[in-house]
């Protein structure tokens, strides 16, 4: 968030007392004073109704001019329509150069977007439960709830329903809730440089363009330095005036078990091939010896003159 330390941006503030508590009159205002000058402040509402008596005193003690609105029929919401009235007319005045809309009513959505159209700043201002539609319609969003350092009930006066135009309780599209480790690892990666630092002014200027509601406040820590210190996954360095952040390295003891089971497989991935080539070393290959089949007798074929030789030839006894 970046505060006008010279005050030279001048504010419109324009408050819906329907749709805000008085309790939050010193605290607002003192907020909107970081980011320029209120030159102009005007609290809207029908303040003939007992339900507004608690802004009576705030009005007088603030300087912040009451724009009285009958509620001429039941069910519509002039106090809107005058709110918007005027912010058109201030716009085309050109005689500040932000707006600050107080409400929690989605009904302002349109204005904020038109306002910020014509190049205006536009701060807004309302509970946490605001629609997400009008806190992103908003360069910045705060909370009123953070605002407040001791939240007290207001003994003084009833707190103000929340109504839109129709004159109906608001109901539903309440804002999401802000994933803040998933906002500042992204807000991180997109800033950091090629070593992964990066200042907490980048980051800090990356989310609000990114993220209209985010305020370390709604942390816990009044200093988005104090936020990022505390997170778990980041790492700092630096002092002060120039803190660095990054996302934490992964731990190595993840990877230790995946080089253990490689080792194993690479060395019976080998033993097949090793093995072959010993046996064929040592042991010499050794040729089958045929068999030698042994000479055929010669066959002698007996006719009849062999057998009357034979008669003749031996002697007789």
């Amino acid at each position: 968030m970046e505060a006008d330390l010279h005050g030279g941006t001048r504010i419109a503030v324009l408050i819906d007392a329907d749709n805000t508590s008085p309790k939050y009159a010193e605290a607002l205002l003192e907020e909107v004073a970081k980011y320029g000058t209120p030159t102009i402040k005007r609290a809207y509402g029908d303040f003939s109704h007992q339900r507004l008596a608690g802004w009576s005193r705030e009005l007088n003690a603030r300087a912040i001019r009451s724009m009285h609105q009958i509620a001429f029929t039941t069910g519509k919401n002039s106090t809107d329509s005058a709110l918007i009235i005027d912010a058109m007319d201030l716009l085309y005045a050109d005689n500040v150069e932000a707006f600050a809309i107080v409400s929690s009513d989605s009904d302002f959505t349109s204005l904020a977007l038109r306002l910020r159209e014509s190049g205006k700043k536009v701060y807004g201002l309302g509970r946490k439960t605001t629609p997400s539609s009008l806190q992103n319609a908003c360069d910045r969003f705060i909370a009123l709830e953070v605002l407040m350092t001791e939240s007290q009930p207001d003994e003084e006066a009833e707190e103000p329903e929340e109504k839109g135009r129709s004159g109906d309780e608001k109901s539903g599209d309440e804002s999401p809730s802000l994933n803040l480790q998933s906002a500042l690892t992204k807000a991180i990666n997109a800033m950091a440089d090629e070593d992964g630092w990066v200042t907490v002014s980048q980051i800090g200027n990356h989310l609000t363009r990114t993220h209209a509601s985010f305020d370390p406040r709604n942390f816990g820590h009044s200093k988005l330095t104090a936020l990022v210190q505390a997170q778990p996954y980041l790492e700092t360095r630096g002092d002060a005036k120039r803190l660095e952040v990054r996302l934490k390295a992964p731990r190595k003891a993840a990877a230790e078990p995946k080089k253990a089971t490689r080792a194993p497989r690479k060395a019976a991935a080998k033993a097949p091939e090793k093995t072959p080539a010993k046996t064929s070393a040592k042991t010499p290959a050794v040729e089958a010896t045929p068999e030698v089949e042994p000479p055929a007798k010669p066959t002698v074929k007996v006719t009849t003159r062999t057998r009357t030789a034979r008669k003749t030839t031996t002697p007789k006894g």
